[in-house]
């Protein structure tokens, strides 16, 4: 029986001694099918060498595009031309790599005809978390889709995901918003001394660590926008960059170079005071002596994600553990809802569809199901015909 191939793979080939002088360093080479691929590396330079091999890997293994039956594609290969095909925001590349990754661990070496429901639940199995299994599945659907609509397979794979879990519809009342952004403003971070007389004492420092999501929060809360446009949310316009007009007071989310997609973010008109706060962070400079470029900066860079600063402000502020950066949104819908503005005004300035708007939050309108509700508060009076006549007859009628 022949051994089985060995997988390319990284050797360190020693230093070349000629007469008692080295007339080669050591290097790092790739061995591959019996063939040695130097990579340019120095001993000392392993990270590189790394690199070089995970470049040489990925040069040799490209999936070979051309139609072929479901019994005969492997699933690491539809994943792979979707991996390089598909179009992904740089803030949302990380979590979409690992997505793939997951999957082509678990799928890699079936067919597509394997992919079943069966094959598709002991994924929810394997993967222990129905939510995020569902949506790694749903990239799963998508590559399998894209691989057909290239016209690389025949035949029919269906990709059985997971019951969808219930939404959660959490929103902010306006003490709780207030508390919030109040605890953000002031808190103060807290060290313990290290040395001395007061070591293990608690004192609070001048250090504001939550101010910048003071800021993201009043964006969330008074335009409803996204976290990753509000993290882009700029006072120059630049590519990628969501623009906030302090002139006009219009905020342009939708980054610059970006596609529009389904999550709709068209221009909102800012609130007065919001639009006030904003001209005068404009204005306050860095510790560097330079002004702000975005709107929410974490030394002088800006953010890339408030999920954890957030976690602790709502620790912090006392409020429901359940709350995320995505509860902004919603009360946002919720606010304009509850001060009766018209339907299709809210829609637009959320950039959500009316039908959207309507069935989530619908609700809290104030003419909300009105004309139903008020048509039990009078009954109808019985018309006459069914009514029986209490009136005494007539004395004449009585005689007869």
């Amino acid at each position: 029986m022949p051994r089985p191939r060995k997988r390319a793979r990284l050797w360190l080939r020693p230093e070349r001694v000629r007469g008692g002088k080295v007339v080669a360093n050591a290097t790092w080479i790739i061995l591959d099918g019996g063939k040695h691929f130097p990579t340019g590396c120095t001993h000392g330079e392993i990270a590189l060498a790394e690199q070089r091999l995970s470049e040489h890997i990925a040069e040799k293994y490209q999936p070979k595009r051309k139609l072929k039956d479901i019994e005969s594609i492997d699933v690491a290969d539809v994943l792979n031309i979707y991996f390089s095909d598909k179009e992904i925001e740089p803030e949302h590349r990380k979590r979409f790599e690992g997505r793939i990754a997951r999957l082509a661990q678990f799928f890699g070496g079936m067919m597509l005809s394997e992919v079943t429901g069966e094959t598709c639940r002991q994924y929810v199995v394997v993967r222990g978390n129905s939510g995020g299994a569902r949506r790694d599945l749903e990239d799963l659907r998508a590559a399998i889709s894209h691989h057909k609509d290239e016209g690389l397979h025949r035949g029919e794979v269906r990709v059985v995901l997971p019951r969808k879990g219930e939404s959660r519809m959490r929103w902010l009342t306006r003490s709780e918003a207030a508390r919030l952004l109040w605890t953000c403003w002031r808190y103060r971070e807290v060290q313990a001394w290290n040395t001395g007389t007061r070591k293990g004492k608690q004192v609070a420092t001048k250090k504001r660590p939550l101010r910048h999501l003071a800021r993201f929060i009043l964006l969330g809360l008074y335009t409803g926008t996204r976290a990753g446009a509000i993290a882009s949310a700029s006072f120059q316009r630049g590519e990628g960059r969501s623009h906030v007009d302090l002139e006009e007071g219009v905020y342009y989310r939708l980054a610059q170079g970006r596609r529009a997609t389904n999550k709709r973010q068209p221009p909102v008109k800012l609130p007065p005071h919001v639009l006030a706060r904003l001209r005068a962070w404009s204005q306050i400079p860095r510790k560097d002596g330079t002004l702000p470029e975005y709107v929410v900066e974490w030394n002088g860079k800006p953010v890339a994600s408030v999920k954890t600063a957030f976690a602790t402000a709502v620790r912090l502020a006392a409020l429901e553990e359940d709350a995320s950066p995505h509860v902004l949104r919603h009360t946002a819908a919720t606010w304009l809802m509850q001060q009766g503005v018209n339907l299709w005004e809210a829609a637009g300035y959320l950039g959500m569809t009316p039908e959207m708007l309507q069935k989530v939050y619908g609700h809290h309108h104030p003419d909300f199901q009105n004309e139903a509700a008020g048509a039990f508060k009078n009954r109808r009076r019985k018309p006459q015909s069914l009514v029986k006549s209490s009136a005494k007859p007539k004395r004449a009628e009585a005689d007869a």
